[in-house]
């Protein structure tokens, strides 16, 4: 079971401007000090420190020289990809991706959407979106404006880890009690009579064959709830619209990606991609009908576009020919509530950075190269070493790499060296550094079937690593120059809209409009 993702304002706080210790008596021929500390949760955790009377009991250290061994001979090479190795990998994403457009049921699906076209920019109404992410459940109530303009109105509702292993009705049952709610508090005017449209957000392998549609092929993000993979979760979450008798009408399902792409587009017309790179990972783009093999038995005009979102974070599950899996991403794989399956995903995401890091440390302390005489049973958990912490490593301004004193003070109880900090802002850089360059390869492999790499184009990027681990945007534009050379310039990556709210809102007014126009009415 996954960590639940550290508050990073609230780290930083922490570790950064001074903890609040709590000495507690210890004995005098105890060989560390003690103490506890308050957690972001409110509850205490243990520390341990030195005593000013055990200066010469020095605990072992991890030597200099030891450290760097390791990181020059091992790590580095482990967790670095050439450029000839990203050419390598780009080469078989793109042919994969392909190969989903062609044929139904392929590892990597290519869900054609039915979000047909790209936004005018004039759409108008008001909408509700239904985000049901990796972390939260968000309830937003969007009005389009039309001009490219819109009003935004959320609420958040914390996901517990219970909650995602729990039946599927029960899930869909919280859901829809959020919705409810936040009509009775925002929208008083909807009634029964008056429903309120809802573009539903479930960023989850789907098989659609229409919109307001889909079989969940099978959860990610640490979602586990039985009774839900193979079933219509739109159908699912009407019921439950139902039985609680909220006054909305379920009009659309929608994936996060999807969202993203439609929404950048709808205020900047030159975006073609959209990635979101966070708890999960994903990319959209619109496709030509005519590329689209399986496509052909539905008679569709083959001078339109339609939204595929890919679902790449299964490339390279079927066999594992072409990324390059250390033992630590095989272990975390293995050990995983989906075996076998999101390989792409669990080497870039954000839900499993930290834990990479995690098994390399407690690689070296099953070795005795670190932390010896000291307990380190917090830090043996699996999942205990957030993401968030290796962003807070990598940003270390101080000589001393104080933030990295306070990470692993406050949540280990572990002391630790000048020399044992460096080694781990190096090894946070390399874990960071890799999952940029591969997140390059995907969009690479899109950019380059598309023919955008002479003309460039604009790909709207989100999620948690892109906005928030510092360096990664930079990590992905040097990773689309070696691939593509000088040309790699030409893809520019931004920040994209609010995919799950915004643009979960304009595909629903498209969508009414399309259908009121009688276009493609039964998909």
């Amino acid at each position: 079971m996954a960590h639940t993702p550290v508050d990073e304002e609230e780290l930083i706080g922490k570790v950064r401007h001074g903890l609040k210790l709590t000495p507690v008596a210890t004995p005098s021929a105890s060989r560390r000090g003690s103490g506890v500390i308050s957690t972001p949760s409110g509850s205490t955790v243990a520390f341990h420190s030195r005593t000013a009377d055990e200066r010469d009991a020095q605990l072992p250290h991890a030597t200099k020289k030891a450290l760097s061994d390791h990181l020059d001979n091992k790590y580095t090479k482990l967790f670095t990809l050439t450029p000839s190795r990203m050419r390598m990998i780009v080469d078989a994403f793109e042919e994969t991706l392909d190969k989903g457009l062609q044929e139904w049921g392929q590892v990597v699906p290519m869900f054609p959407t039915w979000v047909f076209g790209t936004p005018t920019g004039s759409e108008t109404g008001d909408y509700l979106a239904l985000d049901l992410g990796g972390t939260n459940l968000r309830v937003c109530l969007v009005s389009l404006l039309g001009g490219c303009k819109f009003e935004i109105t959320q609420t958040k509702y914390r996901l517990t880890e219970e909650q995602k292993q729990e039946d599927g009705a029960v899930l869909f049952d919280f859901c829809a009690k959020c919705v409810k709610e936040f009509i009775d508090t925002h929208l008083p005017h909807v009634t029964h009579e008056k429903p309120i449209v809802v573009g539903f957000t479930f960023s989850y392998p789907c098989l659609q064959d229409k919109i307001d549609h889909g079989i969940l092929i099978r959860w990610t993000k640490g979602f586990g709830a039985p009774n839900v993979e193979n079933h219509d979760v739109a159908e699912m979450f009407r019921k439950a619209l139902e039985h609680h008798k909220v006054p909305a009408i379920m009009s659309a399902l929608i994936n996060d990606t999807t969202g993203a792409l439609i929404a950048s587009q709808y205020v900047r017309p030159h975006t073609k991609i959209a990635v979101i790179l966070g708890t999960g990972c994903n990319a959209a783009y619109s496709e030509d009908i005519s590329c689209i093999g399986k496509l052909k038995d539905k008679n569709l005009d083959p001078t339109d576009t339609v939204a595929i979102n890919c679902e790449w974070g299964a490339f390279d599950s079927d066999f594992h020919q072409h990324l390059p899996r250390t033992k630590y991403d095989i272990h975390i794989d293995e050990h995983s509530n989906k075996p076998g399956e999101q390989a792409f995903e669990k080497m870039i995401s954000g839900r499993y950075l930290g834990e990479i890091f995690r098994l390399v440390i407690m690689e070296l302390i099953d070795e005795g190269v670190m932390f010896l005489g000291q307990n380190t049973y917090k830090i043996e958990k699996a999942y205990s070493l957030d993401t968030a912490f290796l962003s807070l490593m990598e940003s270390d301004p101080t000589d001393e790499l104080l933030t990295i004193i306070g990470i692993f003070t406050h949540f280990y109880g572990l002391e630790t060296t000048l020399e044992e900090r460096q080694f781990f802002r190096s090894l946070a850089r390399l874990v960071g550094r890799r999952a940029a360059r591969l997140s390059a390869c995907g969009i690479a492999a899109i950019v380059r079937k598309k023919g955008y790499v002479e003309e460039g184009c604009e790909v709207g990027a989100d999620g948690t690593l892109y906005n928030k681990y510092p360096g990664f945007a930079q990590r992905i534009h040097q990773g689309l120059v070696d691939v593509f050379g000088e040309k790699g310039k030409n893809i520019v990556t931004h920040h994209a809209e609010d995919g799950s709210g915004v643009g979960a809102a304009i595909i629903a007014a498209m969508t009414k409009a399309r259908k009121d126009a009688g276009k493609y009415a039964d998909l």
